[in-house]
């Protein structure tokens, strides 16, 4: 297995089939709602915040990619897009010129040839690339490709469900219903060929973490279950989490999985350290460094 890394280009091989971290952008979220109820002094001593007591976040993107004759091309996460006012510039600490589709476009890959998308939810800063501005109207950033997602997070996000329903955006939805391009999934299925589902509700109801798996090992894709790796603690939930419990239970689930079979993590909000291990410790799991 084997990782290439350069200024623009992260990729791990799983065996026959590639996986490439690809930027979406980053954003500044308030550091008390990104750790719920664990207080300050805790927190703080590992994650710096800003003079708005936010802390800078990712949003990791994954590339796949099989390297056996396939016309499959892969996109997991989107990011927040461009799609953003002075107002909330400034709110979320977003450029929004560096988002998803410049950074495909500086790894020299089409969105036409993207043939899916797959999200872990439809929040703003996940589903944001799916859509941009192209001559004064709201087109999908990928053109050809099925979009992947739950149905209940489809239902949920279509009405706006939870504490948080301004996150769930129209203009990254409707583009892609005029399209016809949602393709929705009910609980823990197999996506695509070596693409598969791991429920993980907690930050939402519909909320699922996905398994990538090549020949030679797996690696799961977070999503909200554990934002960052400062969060893989027990009760390291966010304020944003609409079922902390829930969402304990997801984490442990799937630290547990990964623990198991020694695949890897991609986290996906993580400015840092996005490719991690899992190991076993006590009654709980910590995270390794990676060995790619």
């Amino acid at each position: 297995m084997d990782l290439d890394v350069n200024e623009n280009k992260r990729s791990i091989d799983l065996g026959g089939c590639t996986v490439t971290l690809v930027h979406g952008g980053s954003l500044r979220l308030d550091g008390g709602a990104m750790f719920g109820i664990i207080p300050k002094p805790l927190w703080g001593r590992s994650t710096a915040t800003d003079e708005q007591n936010r802390i800078e976040l990712a949003c990791n993107c994954l590339l796949v990619e099989w390297q056996r004759e396939t016309d499959r091309r892969v996109i997991v996460e989107t990011g927040h897009g461009d799609k953003y006012g002075e107002k909330e510039q400034k709110i979320f600490g977003i450029d929004p010129s560096h988002w998803l589709l410049p950074a495909l476009e500086a790894l020299r890959v089409d969105p036409r040839t993207i043939t899916d998308v797959v999200l872990t939810h439809l929040h703003f800063d996940h589903a944001g690339g799916l859509t941009h501005e192209r001559d004064g109207r709201l087109v999908p950033t990928f053109p050809q490709a099925r979009v992947h997602v739950q149905r209940r997070e489809l239902e949920d996000a279509r009405a706006g469900f939870g504490i948080m329903s301004g996150t769930y955006r129209d203009e990254n939805l409707s583009p892609i219903d005029s399209a016809g391009g949602w393709q929705v999934h009910d609980g823990e299925v197999e996506i695509l060929d070596g693409i598969r589902s791991l429920s993980t509700p907690g930050h939402t109801r519909g909320h699922h973490s996905i398994i990538i798996e090549g020949a030679d090992r797996g690696l799961i894709y977070t999503g909200d279950v554990m934002p960052t790796r400062r969060h893989v603690g027990r009760a390291y939930n966010m304020g944003y989490d609409l079922f902390p419990l829930d969402n304990r239970d997801s984490k442990a689930k799937m630290l547990g999985l990964a623990a198991r079979r020694d695949w890897l993590l991609a986290i996906d909000h993580e400015p840092e350290v996005p490719i991690v291990r899992v190991g076993k410790e006590k009654d709980w799991y910590e995270l390794l460094d990676s060995d790619v």
